[in-house]
């Protein structure tokens, strides 16, 4: 063996698990259960983002032993510094005030108890900690388990269940220590990422790209024609696809467009918005992905960040409404990520494939993927 190669640094075999107890503790406000629990009892819920989602994901991990083939972390809270290149001081004063205070609501359907402020930047946080622990080269791609969710964010207008963008708060502190300049965002929450969309529109070292159920929340964006701003013109995709759309349109989706798209920009690293609402059986979404199409996804983006940056790969947790199939979304994703043989055979498989969309319904979705290809590609 050559001095050289044995002086080579190890490329890091695991996959980093990034969770905290202290996220399932974020509560509804004034939508949840107020009893005086105090403080040291997780609080009740009230909302469709509640926390049995993400903790059943957690659980089956450990039920099934894949949570031995993981490294398991947590992070700090993300510091002021960190939230500020995203969210401007006015914001995070009133919500760390409200917060403070008791909890309540600042924007739409984002309501938070005493101590949300700290578990919001608690969640930013973990998303930090799993692209610094990528860069780094601490480990071989990770996975965070965040709460609250991300990318419905706007610097200043916390929307839907999201209250700091997660994401967007850990691409800046990456590009801010150096770690990584060009970076590529693929959202796949049934949900479009108008948040994410927001903060990086003129931004063309970051493209965004969301692959979204047409004219769900929100209603007023996710249109196709929105490809950025300024320099930032063609860093922005939009993929809306129809309601009812099942596991090949969205592997078609992923093959015609976010792929090529990839290719083109060559990033430094990809980063996830990993939501499991456009799974079959989530009650916020009207899709018929399966837990095989969260698989299959993950493969394709994994493929993707091995050619393209040295399997930089991170992804964080968005949405996902069923406590009882999210689950098992997430463990397919977790195996993929990180190799493991461990499994949790998907109960829904033979039912989700039974009711899978025919020929002649994905044809025009088909024609639909063609069109957005001659927008985005020119061709």
């Amino acid at each position: 063996m050559s001095a050289q190669a044995m002086s080579a640094p190890a490329i890091p075999s695991r996959t980093a698990f990034f969770t905290d107890e202290r996220c399932f503790w974020h509560g509804g406000g004034n939508y949840a259960l107020t009893l005086p629990v105090g403080g040291l009892v997780q609080p009740g819920g009230g909302l469709p983002e509640n926390p049995e989602t993400k903790r059943r994901l957690k659980n089956l991990t450990e039920v099934t032993g894949l949570i031995r083939d993981l490294d398991l972390r947590s992070a700090p809270e993300a510091c002021r510094e960190d939230l500020l290149r995203v969210h401007p001081a006015s914001y995070l004063d009133a919500f760390k005030t409200a917060s403070d205070a008791g909890g309540g609501e600042l924007g739409l359907r984002t309501p938070f108890g005493r101590g949300g402020y700290e578990i919001a930047a608690l969640s930013a946080g973990l998303a930090i900690g799993a692209v610094m622990a990528v860069l780094r080269g601490q480990a071989r791609n990770a996975y965070a388990l965040t709460r609250p969710p991300g990318h419905h964010a706007l610097p200043d207008w916390p929307n839907g269940f999201c209250l700091m963008n997660n994401i967007a708060i850990a691409v800046r502190a990456a590009q801010a220590h150096g770690l990584a300049r060009r970076i590529a965002i693929v959202d796949w929450d049934v949900h479009h990422g108008n948040g994410t969309e927001a903060i990086f529109l003129s931004d063309p070292e970051v493209l965004t790209i969301s692959l979204h159920q047409d004219r769900n929340y929100p209603l007023d964006t996710g249109g196709a024609n929105v490809r950025g701003q300024g320099k930032g013109f063609g860093f922005n995709l939009n993929i809306p696809l129809p309601p009812g759309t099942g596991h090949d349109s969205y592997l078609e989706a992923m093959e015609r467009l976010v792929l090529p798209a990839l290719r083109r920009f060559r990033p430094d690293a990809i980063i996830v918005a990993c939501g499991f609402d456009a799974a079959a059986l989530d009650p916020l979404g009207r899709m018929l992905a399966s837990a095989d199409t969260f698989r299959q996804m993950t493969q394709m983006v994994m493929q993707a960040a091995d050619t393209l940056c040295d399997g930089k790969l991170i992804l964080v947790h968005e949405g996902g409404y069923s406590e009882v199939y999210v689950p098992f979304c997430g463990h397919a994703v977790i195996e993929e990520l990180s190799g493991s043989q461990t499994r949790a055979p998907d109960p829904l498989a033979e039912t989700l494939a039974r009711r899978q969309p025919g020929p002649e319904w994905r044809a025009p979705v088909s024609d639909h993927i063609g069109r957005l290809a001659d927008l985005f590609f020119g061709h």
